[in-house]
């Protein structure tokens, strides 16, 4: 459980420096899908809130792979 908090967390941080005005791309292996339901499992346990929640899933729905 405790690995998924600090996945979750990875999940978040990385989400919120690239959309910080920097050229530099974060790159994923993680499907579209798996993020989503990272991202809901760090907001169920209240490891992000809602507006964290809606702003990162923005994120993930908007980028195209």
């Amino acid at each position: 459980m405790k690995a998924l908090s600090i996945a979750a967390l990875a999940l978040v941080a990385a989400l919120g420096l690239s959309a910080c005005g920097s050229s530099t791309t974060v790159e994923s292996t993680a499907t579209q899908g798996q993020e989503l339901i990272d991202l809901q499992a760090a907001y169920d346990k209240g490891v992000i809130d809602k507006k964290e929640y809606e702003r990162a899933k923005k994120r993930i729905l908007d980028r195209r792979h």
